[in-house]
C-alpha cells in the first residue's frame, strides 16, 4: 500500500501534529509540501483535498481528512455567547448582527460538512470519531438556540445532528 500523504508545509503546528501522529503508530507516510506564501492552499488542486482551503491535508488510500470543528466552533462560540451568555448571565441583549454575521460563517462549514456527509453517515467515514464527538456541545447550544432552523438547508448535515444527538452512534 502506498504511504500516507499529508498537505502542508513541515513548519506548521497543524501539519507537525499530524506528522506526530503518524510517527507515533509507526505508519508510512509523505510530506506534500504547499506553498502557503503564493496562496496555493487557497486554489484547486489543494482546494480539492481541503475546501477550507487550509492545511494539512490528509489522505490516505481513498480516504482524506480535512474537517476540523474549528470553522464550526468559531462561528457557534459568538452565537452562543450572544444567545446564552449575554442574556443569561449578563443581563443583556443579544447582538443579532454579531449573530447574524456568524450564521453566515455557520453555513459555509454547513455546506462543506454537507458536501462529506452527503458521501458517508460520518465526517471521517462510516465510523462515529472525534471529528463528531467534538461538535457535540456547540451543537448542543444550536438546537437549543433560535437558529437551529439553518440546519432546514443541510439535509445530511441535519440528519448527522440527529444521530450524534441521539446518541445512537
Amino acid at each position: 500500500m502506498a504511504p500516507a500523504k499529508v498537505y502542508g508545509p513541515v513548519m506548521s503546528t497543524n501539519v507537525l501534529r499530524i506528522l506526530l501522529c503518524l510517527e507515533e503508530v509507526g505508519a508510512e507516510y509523505e510530506v506534500v509540501p504547499v506553498d502557503m506564501s503564493t496562496g496555493e492552499h487557497k486554489r484547486p488542486p489543494h482546494t480539492a483535498l481541503n475546501p477550507f482551503g487550509q492545511v494539512p491535508a490528509f489522505q490516505d488510500g481513498d480516504l482524506t481528512l480535512f474537517v476540523e470543528s474549528k470553522h464550526f466552533d468559531i462561528a457557534m462560540s459568538p452565537i452562543i455567547f450572544q444567545c446564552f451568555i449575554i442574556p443569561m448571565f449578563k443581563g443583556g441583549a443579544t447582538d443579532m448582527a454579531v449573530v447574524n454575521e456568524n450564521i453566515e460563517k455557520l453555513k459555509k462549514a454547513l455546506e462543506v460538512y454537507e458536501a462529506q456527509l452527503s458521501k458517508s453517515k460520518y465526517l471521517a467515514g462510516d465510523f462515529i470519531s472525534l471529528a463528531d464527538i467534538s461538535h457535540f456541545p456547540t451543537i448542543y447550544y444550536l438546537l437549543a438556540s433560535a437558529h437551529a432552523s439553518v440546519l432546514e438547508a443541510y439535509p445530511h448535515a441535519k440528519a448527522w445532528v440527529a444521530d450524534i444527538m441521539r446518541g445512537q452512534v
